[in-house]
């Protein structure tokens, strides 16, 4: 059920706030932890049992490291713990690509893999055997959000053995915090040292729930109103057969894709975090302005800061992170980048996009970086686009093949026909509308706007601070009303995030 549908709007969310706070405070906690699995089983049905088994399972997992007695017993218990948490994501998650590579490696290569497992014989299965072993064994659906929870329960037991947080004692208030559905099929990836006392007590303040409705508002004007509009023509251009895209139309799809997937993923974290401060959670930031970095060191600073400083705090900094050789340096920044690509997905095409980020960190610590830095800031800033954007091709494309041509495609090296696909076909009034607002929204000129009217105020022009308090509310109701239509509408409304 995603948040941008009329069911959610109209019906879910009004009805669990209604019942939240009509409830005891010993009782909310219960309740959240009953509509979120709800939440979870009206698209998953039965795979929310894989939700539930993640929750006691590391529930389990955590009061057990706690009560080890002995710095090898609880490192043996941790490991444990990871490994479950691991295999469950690899089971459902990679076990598909992993059998499809499998089958690669035994039928369509020759000499180097194929000819030695033949010299096996009895051990394996003749060809068609084991061809229709692997394709029965494929297809393995993937649980939404299952990335994203077994981030929350691995963190949650490192950060008991390291004694940064106890376990929580209560199997209800853990589960709680683990499905909570605001974050649970998106994230941000909510680690419990961030909110253990939140989920024991918090108080809902009238300014705590006007500011999450607002930020929800927002988060749904930029999923309605940006992210939407803008999928279409790009779905379209990206779909089209390499022969019959032009570099206009690859490049205006790049530009589509671009703000598509950055207001699509801001959108939910800017939901989420407003659904939980109506709650009374406060959730950390997950986007500063990404598209304002001038590096790509800054902006993985900027971008889905809750994932980068996941694996920043547990595995590149537990790698050795920077404090070892040059070499080992770079070593561990495009390993951690490598997994970064794969976390995102089971295929090839992912793990080029991680590894294309982690290759450019590596040069701009090598030197790169300190060039760009005596550049003008312009220069610095259509760096980062350039590299951020042929990334997302990468990331975009089903596959690697598909992403060269587009990619070559972009920079002429094939070219369709202009006139048989016209950029008027794909781009009218409200897409190029779209593109405007999101690139002007994906830049910090906003806040600095509103900073300097409120300054204006301090100088002793009274009465500004308030004028902009009712501006921004009535922009807020007019976001709210035009997404309202587009929700009647039934408009198309594609998730990019929920496949991770």
């Amino acid at each position: 059920m995603p948040f941008s549908t009329p069911l959610f709007v109209w019906a879910f969310l009004p009805l669990v706030l209604v019942l939240y706070f009509s409830l005891r405070q010993e009782l909310r906690n219960p309740l959240l932890l009953l509509v979120s699995l709800l939440f979870y089983a009206w698209g998953e049905t039965f795979m929310v049992a894989v939700l539930i088994v993640s929750c006691v399972a590391n529930w389990g997992f955590g009061r057990w490291i706690e009560a080890s007695v002995g710095a090898r017993v609880k490192k043996r218990r941790l490991i444990l713990g990871i490994v479950f948490n691991i295999g469950l994501l690899v089971a459902f998650k990679y076990a598909d690509w992993l059998w499809s590579v499998a089958s690669w490696l035994l039928h369509d290569t020759t000499g180097l893999v194929a000819e030695p497992l033949a010299t096996l014989g009895s051990l394996l299965p003749d060809t068609k055997e084991w061809r229709a072993l692997l394709d029965k064994a494929g297809n393995i659906h993937l649980p939404i959000g299952v990335s994203f929870f077994t981030f929350q329960g691995t963190s949650y037991l490192v950060d008991i053995y390291r004694g940064d947080v106890g376990s929580q004692r209560s199997l209800v208030n853990f589960a709680t915090y683990k499905s909570f559905f605001p974050q649970l099929i998106a994230g941000p990836i909510v680690r419990y040292r961030d909110v253990h006392d939140q989920i024991e007590k918090r108080d809902v303040t009238l300014d705590g729930f006007a500011y999450g409705v607002r930020r929800f508002v927002i988060g749904l004007g930029k999923k309605m109103l940006i992210a939407n509009i803008v999928a279409a023509p790009c779905d379209a251009i990206f779909d089209l057969p390499a022969g019959q895209l032009t570099p206009v139309l690859a490049w205006l799809g790049l530009v589509c894709y671009s703000l598509q997937i950055y207001f699509d993923f801001s959108a939910y974290s800017d939901m989420a975090i407003g659904m939980g401060r109506m709650f009374g959670f406060t959730f950390l930031e997950n986007f500063n302005y990404p598209y304002s970095a001038r590096s790509v060191t800054d902006f993985w600073r900027r971008w889905h800061m809750s994932l980068s400083s996941w694996f920043r705090d547990y595995l590149y900094i537990p790698l050795g992170g920077n404090r070892g050789s040059r070499a080992r340096t770079y070593l561990n920044l495009v390993g951690v980048f490598f997994l970064c690509g794969l976390w995102h997905g089971a295929s090839f095409s992912f793990v080029v996009w991680g590894l294309w980020h982690g290759v450019f960190l590596v040069l701009e610590r090598a030197g790169l970086g300190a060039w760009l830095a005596k550049r003008p800031a312009v220069l610095q800033h259509a760096y980062l686009l350039f590299v951020v954007a042929l990334g997302w091709v990468f990331f975009r494309a089903t596959d690697l093949t598909l992403a060269l041509a587009y990619i070559g495609t972009l920079f002429g090296a094939q070219a369709g026909d202009p006139a048989v696909h016209q950029v008027v076909h794909f781009a009218q009034a409200e897409i190029w509308t779209a593109i405007a607002c999101g690139c002007v929204g994906a830049a910090p000129w906003l806040p600095r706007a509103v900073a300097w009217w409120k300054g204006l105020d301090g100088r002793g022009r009274a009465g500004l601070a308030a004028s902009l308090e009712y501006a921004s509310v009535a922009l807020l109701a007019l976001v709210f009303v035009n997404c309202a239509m587009k929700l009647a509408a039934g408009s198309y409304s594609p998730f990019i995030y929920f496949r991770f």
